[in-house]
């Protein structure tokens, strides 16, 4: 049986993707911020798949202690229950905030949860996926192009702006993506990107507040119904030798020309390990 797990698995996209992967036979990991909400979907997977092989476990990958925790727990489930490997890390949580709020670590949230959470889980279950020659996948946006990484402010302490806080971090996810599948090959694991497209969930209005909240309500009604978006997932997990990074509707998409940029890839990545105080190169020693 194939293991995934999914963060931000108690709504919207994670949760059509933990049901889409439950009926396709694999055992999902799905993490969520509410006990309450992990509980809820949980029941509704177990109603909906009886024969579903599902376990939720719950944190605020916002903070870095408990991304620390989860992937510990994570961890000795895999080595437990599936031999330690890990087929599909799916880094799907994110969030969006209309204020400048902070991570008990200081950090930008947005910049901490759409892409930090992702870049230090990856780092702490890549020993896992490489013995599976797994597949890393995180959901980006095409809010990414026209965007450029702010350097000089990147938690944007100055002047903050709710959508280009956002913007850049789904511009950082694809410059992990393209940096992972540049640098760690010898891993044997394979980075993606999937943009859902516009989705029917509450992702810009959980957390926010006033036009923010209200704009995105309505702009929301306009998406797909999450499962749509869940089908491209399915088909990168279910696919091998796929080499292109930036997928939309089961297919390849053109994404920004920054994303290749090797300069902006590299200042990232050791910026990141330096607020993760992590190092890539000995998650596989």
């Amino acid at each position: 049986m194939k293991t995934a797990v999914i963060t931000g698995a108690t709504s919207g996209i994670g949760l059509a993707v933990a049901k889409t992967l439950c009926r396709q036979g694999y055992a999902i990991l799905g993490v969520g911020r509410s006990q309450t909400k992990c509980d809820a979907a949980l029941k509704q997977i177990k109603t909906e798949l009886p024969k579903s092989n599902a376990k939720l476990f719950c944190g605020d990958l916002a903070q870095q202690t408990d991304v620390n925790r989860l992937a510990e727990q994570i961890s000795q489930h895999l080595d437990k229950n599936h031999d330690g490997k890990l087929d599909v890390l799916i880094n799907n949580a994110g969030g969006v905030r209309n204020w400048y709020t902070t991570t008990h670590e200081g950090y930008e949230t947005q910049f901490a949860l759409n892409h930090l959470a992702g870049f230090l889980l990856t780092h702490r279950l890549l020993p896992h996926l490489s013995r599976a020659q797994g597949k890393m996948i995180l959901t980006g946006s095409d809010s990414h192009k026209l965007m450029k990484m702010r350097w000089r402010d990147i938690m944007f302490k100055k002047r903050y702006s709710c959508l280009y806080a956002y913007k850049q971090s789904k511009l950082a996810n694809l410059l992990f993506a393209k940096h992972f599948n540049d640098t760690l090959s010898d891993s044997n694991v394979r980075a993606y990107v999937v943009d859902p497209g516009l989705v029917n969930t509450d992702i810009g209005s959980k957390d926010t507040s006033g036009f923010v909240s209200w704009f995105w309500s309505k702009r929301a009604k306009h998406g797909v119904h999450p499962s749509v978006s869940a089908q491209t997932y399915a088909y990168i997990c279910s696919e091998p030798n796929l080499t292109d990074l930036y997928y939309y509707r089961c297919e390849p998409k053109p994404h920004s020309k920054r994303v290749n940029s090797a300069g902006d890839a590299q200042r990232l990545w050791q910026l990141s390990e330096q607020l993760c105080n992590i190092d890539y190169k000995e998650a596989l020693s």
